[in-house]
C-alpha cells in the first residue's frame, strides 16, 4: 500500500491508499487543506483535530449542498422523461386537412380566351402601324 504524503492547513501527514488511488487522495487533500486554510486565515491557529473537524463539516456542508442540487436535476430530467415518454406514446398527431381555394376551369378558359384576342388585338394594330409608316417612307 503506497503512503502519501499530504499537507493540510500547513500541516503535514502521511497517509496510506490503495495502490492507483493516489491522485483521489491529493485531490480530496487538496480540498480539505483549502477549507483548513481558509478557516486558519480567519479563525488563527487553532489544535489539529479541531482545525480538520470544522474542515470536514465545512466539506460535508458543501457536499449536501451538491447533493441536494444533484436530487433537484434528477427529479426534473425524470419529469422530463415521463413528459417525452408520454409525448413519444400519443404518436402523431392527425394530419390536418387543408383545403386550397382552386380557380375554377371556366375562368381559366375565360382569361385564355381574353388573352388570344388582345395577341390578335396586337396583331392587328402592329400590322396596321407597319402599314402606315412604310407608306410614309
Amino acid at each position: 500500500m503506497p503512503q502519501v504524503e499530504i499537507s493540510i492547513g500547513g500541516r503535514t501527514f502521511e497517509v496510506a491508499c490503495q495502490e492507483g488511488e493516489e491522485h483521489f487522495l491529493h485531490t480530496a487533500a487538496n480540498m480539505l487543506d483549502i477549507e483548513a486554510t481558509s478557516l486558519s486565515t480567519q479563525i488563527g491557529r487553532m489544535p489539529e483535530s479541531r482545525m480538520l473537524l470544522m474542515s470536514g463539516l465545512l466539506l460535508a456542508d458543501k457536499t449536501a449542498a451538491l447533493e441536494d442540487k444533484v436530487r433537484d436535476a434528477e427529479r426534473r430530467a425524470a419529469d422530463l422523461q415521463a413528459e417525452l415518454d408520454r409525448i413519444q406514446a400519443q404518436g402523431a398527431p392527425e394530419p390536418v386537412r387543408v383545403e386550397v381555394p382552386v380557380v375554377p376551369v371556366e375562368v381559366t378558359d375565360t382569361l385564355a380566351e381574353l388573352a388570344a384576342r388582345a395577341e390578335a388585338l396586337a396583331d392587328t394594330v402592329e400590322d396596321r402601324f407597319a402599314q402606315g409608316s412604310s407608306a410614309e417612307y
